[in-house]
């Protein structure tokens, strides 16, 4: 089987997505809602680890090819996982520990439950490696919005191999309490199937539990350091299994002379330095949010399916002004200067119900987000003559 890789819708505009991204990263005054990237990020030791790093001329070497020992050592005790039990792979963002995950663990005659809304990118590289992905609708009360253990167990046949688990869930934001993790942990263990459990906004959440405590042998997880630690440019990740599932997703490294050391300094400096900031970036995140939801409450044909959120972005649904997400993105971004993804881009079935918003960024800017966000909408109904 030939796979063809879907192409990325390009937003009104422009001529591909490369100058969409070349618009976004270089317009500085840009309110930056779009990206999930985590703008509170001021952490001195980061910076100071990268200029360090530099100045020693650390990258005219290559790192070792697992990652350097200490950073190995300082992720797994920031999930308190142990190190007999479980291996870990440094990767060049937490995307290539997706990719990494899925190759090694998917053949063609195997399926994937996923969720829709997701995160289409791991739904796209399960169904390059597999036979398809069962994209299970969750925008729905009755499930919470999220792949809940009953819609899981609905869903098994005997080739599922993998349950993608992202939690908190890219875009609504839903997360699992420890007893929904302890009963997947447990379907995966009678069914040997793996959970992949992307664990990316984590660190945003009012509480969280690993499936990999309770299921070490049946569990990928995926660790991000673009979100938290305010490092997406880096491109740094993790990824973490039990020894055994670990072997074939190390010969399968392509990256075999290590991932840019600096970002490895600089990710260690993050994880020392992270009991001195991780508090105020999520008090920020709450209150940011809390300021997004008193728009939408003010905007009549808006709501907010998940409140409050526990990752660092959250879905408004606008089916109730009439209103294409993907006009009033684009109409956010040309005409406010603020910038948000329609639904689309997480969503095949919901896509046309809402946008996403992220909010790790600075209070002001979410204020001038609630400053216009009414107008807006009034101001693209008159437009497209919706009344």
């Amino acid at each position: 089987m030939v796979f063809k890789k879907k192409e990325k819708k390009i937003p009104k505009g422009f001529n591909s997505v490369n100058e969409f991204f070349d618009y976004t990263y270089n317009k500085e005054d840009l309110i930056w809602m779009g990206q999930n990237t985590n703008h509170l990020q001021k952490d001195k030791h980061i910076e100071d680890a990268l200029v360090n790093g530099a100045k020693k001329r650390d990258y005219c070497k290559y790192p070792p090819p697992e990652g350097f020992p200490k950073l190995k050592e300082l992720i797994l005790q920031d999930l308190d996982l142990d190190p007999n039990l479980f291996d870990i792979q440094i990767t060049a963002s937490a995307t290539e520990s997706l990719y990494l995950a899925i190759s090694t663990t998917l053949y063609h005659i195997t399926n994937t439950i996923a969720s829709d809304p997701g995160y289409l990118i791991i739904n796209n590289f399960c169904n390059r490696f597999g036979n398809h992905v069962k994209e299970v609708p969750i925008y729905n009360e009755e499930c919470g919005y999220k792949l809940t253990p009953d819609l899981i167990k609905e869903n098994i046949d005997m080739e599922t191999k993998l349950i993608v688990l992202i939690d908190p869930l890219n875009p609504l934001g839903t997360s699992y309490t420890k007893e929904e993790i302890i009963e997947i942990a447990e379907i995966a263990k009678e069914n040997n199937i793996i959970v992949l459990h992307d664990i990316t906004y984590r660190d945003f959440a009012r509480e969280h539990t690993l499936v990999a405590k309770y299921a070490p042998e049946h569990t990928i997880t995926v660790y991000s350091f673009s979100k938290t630690f305010g490092m997406a440019g880096l491109r740094i990740g993790a990824v973490i299994s039990s020894h055994d599932l670990m072997r074939p997703m190390r010969s399968s490294v392509i990256n075999d002379l290590g991932t840019n050391s600096l970002s490895q300094e600089a990710a260690i400096a993050g994880l020392q330095s992270k009991p001195e900031w991780i508090d105020d970036i999520k008090q920020t995140c709450f209150k940011n949010q809390e300021i997004i939801k008193e728009a939408v409450d003010e905007t009549p044909g808006t709501f907010l399916p998940v409140y409050p959120s526990d990752a660092n972005m959250m879905v408004i649904d606008i089916t109730g002004t009439g209103l294409d997400p993907a006009d009033l993105s684009n109409y956010l971004l040309t005409e406010k200067n603020i910038f948000v993804r329609e639904g689309s881009y997480t969503s095949k079935n919901f896509g046309d119900k809402y946008i996403r918003v992220s909010f790790s960024i600075p209070t002001e800017q979410v204020l001038e987000f609630k400053r216009v966000f009414k107008d807006s909408i009034e101001e693209l109904q008159k437009l497209n003559n919706i009344k």
